[in-house]
């Protein structure tokens, strides 16, 4: 099995069933954890004085308090699938949080290397952009939880649906040089969501040199992670996949090289085609 596949695992005491650590994953500044919990179970996290946490309520509700100031309860969606948008937390270094499940919950813990620059904050449903991106085969639909362009010090969080048969984080790009305004280098992980859920997907982390070329079937609940190449994703007929994806890097800004062979699939002519065949 790949290095760059963490399976999901049975959730330990703490409901905790992923746990992705630099010093885990072999690199220097993504860290992702995933939790299940049942109704009344709470969980309290801290920002370390160097890091910053994006929760994500993948699915669930609870009520949350955030850095001593009741939130109230929270959470608008039972699971991904729906597609409503999310609510998350950001917890800027040294504040806490505390949730305690109304619902059962899925939360995903997005974490990375912050100086406290920004208050810890909910972020609202209301207050994440939504985009379709890609034509024909290539379309998928991204709900930008915590983009380059909202407040954090290393977070960058998105979310994205992608129909059975097609692909997404495609054509392959890379964002692994520390060369802004080309190309800035983040590293990445797929926490990947399968609908229904005994499918699988698949993704294949690579470069230019092959020196790096893994191909993998990823099934609900896995991770994958991304030190460094391109990374697709393509889906299997009669599933739908979801992923949410955590960046950071020494830059926190999204940019990205698109690999020579396929960037052509952004072509007008390639939307034209298939708009078309409509």
């Amino acid at each position: 099995m790949s290095d760059l596949l963490s399976k999901r695992n049975l959730p330990d005491e703490k409901g905790r069933y992923q746990n992705i650590t630099p010093a885990s994953a072999g690199w220097k500044y993504v860290g992702f954890q995933a939790y299940q919990l049942a109704s009344n179970e709470t969980i309290t996290f801290k920002a370390s004085s160097d890091e910053e946490i994006c929760l994500v309520l993948v699915g669930g509700k609870a009520t949350a308090t955030l850095a001593g100031e009741s939130l109230g309860e929270i959470g608008d969606r039972s699971g991904p699938f729906e597609k409503k948008k999310p609510y998350s937390l950001y917890i800027t270094a040294g504040d806490t949080t505390e949730l305690t499940a109304t619902t059962d919950v899925e939360l995903a813990v997005c974490r990375a290397p912050g100086k406290g620059t920004f208050p810890s904050r909910l972020i609202s449903p209301e207050q994440v952009g939504a985009e379709a991106r890609g034509n024909g085969n290539n379309k998928r639909y991204v709900h930008n939880i915590l983009p380059d362009n909202e407040n954090a010090d290393s977070l960058l969080v998105v979310e994205v649906y992608t129909d059975e048969g097609c692909t997404s984080s495609y054509p392959s790009h890379k964002h692994d040089r520390d060369a802004p305004p080309e190309e800035t280098h983040l590293e990445e992980t797929y926490y990947h969501r399968l609908n229904p859920s005994q499918g699988f997907c698949i993704q294949r982390v690579y470069t230019d040199e092959r020196d790096l070329d893994e191909c993998m079937a990823v099934y609900d609940g896995d991770v994958v992670m991304v030190p460094r190449g391109y990374h697709p994703v393509a889906t299997i007929a009669g599933y739908d996949s979801y992923y949410l994806n955590v960046m950071a890097g020494p830059v926190r800004k999204w940019l990205f090289t698109w690999e020579e062979d396929h960037a052509w699939v952004n072509s007008p002519e390639y939307a034209n085609k298939h708009n078309n065949q409509k």
